[in-house]
């Protein structure tokens, strides 16, 4: 997948003590949090389009300064001219190369590659056989992997000069710990930093991530020695702690609800609805999975299976006078998704009125507050997409692409409304969401007392790391 999208390879928890002995096993006390500091990196694996990631970033920047006003913040980021555009922070880049995202995803059509001169040319190499494949590895092993070494050590010495003049990197929650793209993307990203970090005698803090798959070794070795060398870990949910366990990580570990859960809402969308809708409105968020063009899991069908069955669920909530939109929460990656999405259901009913479905515009994390904030119903495919419609008290089914989705559904009470994104029929989504809507009261109500919850667990985590004059100061805050 690395190779796909163009990522140069090259280029903290006991669980806390509650959560030990619900598991059955020891764990150490949790240690001391980190000194107050004053100058602070957030890292995240933002810049790509995925708003769960974005809110992440911006639910710990603001919880920082809320308590710390006078600290100096800035980020690492895939893309820093897109994190700074969002967050108004100053950013670095957290790898030597930077991958377009936005231009690469957020078309739902790309220029045929074997076009033009260049693609000619590589056609007619491809067909010389055995001889391609030996000049390819020659071009490889004597002037790609060289440059490449040399760039990356370029790059270290200039991170390693960049965290000397920070008292603090904070790894900032989503789904960090994890071998999506191999060892050397997300696992040694994390683990040069953390290193380069403990060189530079700057604190460095894991909060709130989310761990998991990490299936090959070199990952696993990374993780494991990352974290050993993080002075804070906390994680997100209990099976990210015992996946840490498994893998060998005996250091001290919290577990504490993801970051997102305090993000602070848009003014707009507390607002009350000036007046009742007529009409229910179901939204669906469509995801690029198994789609061989971008996607990791490589199998088309399954991604056919998942527009169809998507398509003929929304004929069925529109046969009983429902109004659908079409947005997500990744909103480059799944772009082409919702394309083919509409186009299926237009395609089932070419007679439908063109206000009864909608792709809904979202560009950033108020834009997808504003689409959320109409629903009755929110079919999802993405962790933060539950998160970001349960902010909002709006029920939502998900459609789990990874066991994490699984666990978050759990959390809430709510796993009659999960179900395996491979698994998934028109038929099934259709009777959950009658089920859903029968029962909306019950369940706001559920969510509700979910959402204080985890945002009074996040509010003693910050009061704990970053509140400048104690503890008595806490309900400024709030």
């Amino acid at each position: 997948m690395s190779d796909r999208i163009g990522i140069d390879l090259r280029v903290a928890p006991p669980v806390d003590p509650s959560w030990a002995e619900r598991q059955g096993a020891g764990v150490e006390p949790a240690k001391a949090p980190p000194s107050r500091p004053s100058r602070i990196a957030l890292l995240g694996h933002c810049g790509t389009g995925n708003l769960g990631d974005e809110a992440s970033i911006a639910a710990v920047l603001d919880n920082i300064t809320r308590r710390s006003p006078d600290v100096s913040i800035v980020g690492l980021s895939m893309d820093p001219e897109d994190t700074t555009r969002r967050h108004g922070i100053p950013c670095h880049a957290m790898r030597q190369t930077i991958f377009p995202f936005e231009r690469e995803w957020s078309s739902a059509s790309h220029p045929d590659g074997s076009s033009g001169l260049a693609g000619k040319l590589k056609a007619f190499a491809k067909k010389t056989g055995p001889l391609f494949r030996v000049g390819n590895a020659l071009r490889r092993v004597l002037i790609l992997r060289p440059a490449q070494f040399i760039r990356e050590t370029a790059f270290l010495v200039r991170a390693l000069l960049f965290l000397c003049g920070i008292d603090m990197l904070v790894i900032c929650g989503g789904g960090q710990l994890l071998d999506w793209g191999g060892p050397w993307a997300f696992p040694y990203t994390l683990f040069k930093w953390a290193l380069l970090a403990k060189c530079a005698h700057a604190k460095c803090v894991f909060l709130n991530s989310g761990a998991g798959p990490l299936d090959a070794p070199l990952s696993r070795w990374f993780v494991r020695r990352t974290l050993g060398m993080a002075d804070y870990v906390s994680v997100r949910d209990r099976a990210s702690g015992a996946l840490l366990r498994k893998i060998g990580f005996s250091g001290a570990m919290k577990v504490a609800a993801d970051a997102v859960w305090n993000l602070r809402l848009p003014e707009r969308v507390k607002k009350p609805p000036v007046a009742a809708r007529t009409e229910c409105v179901i939204g669906i968020a469509p995801m690029a999975y198994g789609d061989s063009s971008r996607h990791w899991l490589d199998d088309n069908q399954i991604y056919r299976d998942l527009i169809a069955n998507l398509a003929a669920f929304a004929g069925q909530m529109l046969g009983r006078g429902y109004r659908i939109k079409l947005f997500s929460s990744d909103i480059w990656f799944d772009s082409k998704a919702i394309a083919d999405l509409e186009a299926a259901i237009r395609q089932n009913d070419p007679a439908l009125a063109p206000d009864r479905v909608t792709q809904e515009p979202v560009s950033d994390i108020d834009e997808l507050f504003a689409a959320l904030s109409g629903l009755d119903c929110y079919v999802t495919c993405r962790f933060h997409g539950v998160i970001f419609a349960s902010l909002l008290n709006v029920p939502a089914i998900a459609l789990a692409p990874h066991p994490k989705v699984t666990t978050l559904m759990e959390e809430l009470g709510l796993s009659e409304y999960c179900v395996d994104i491979s698994q998934c029929s028109a038929d099934d989504l259709t009777a959950r969401t009658e089920r859903l809507l029968a029962n909306a009261e019950e369940i706001k109500a559920r969510i509700g007392r979910s959402v204080a919850d985890f945002r009074s667990q996040l509010n003693r985590q910050f009061d704990e790391l970053f509140l400048e004059n104690g503890t008595n100061q806490a309900a400024k805050t709030r």
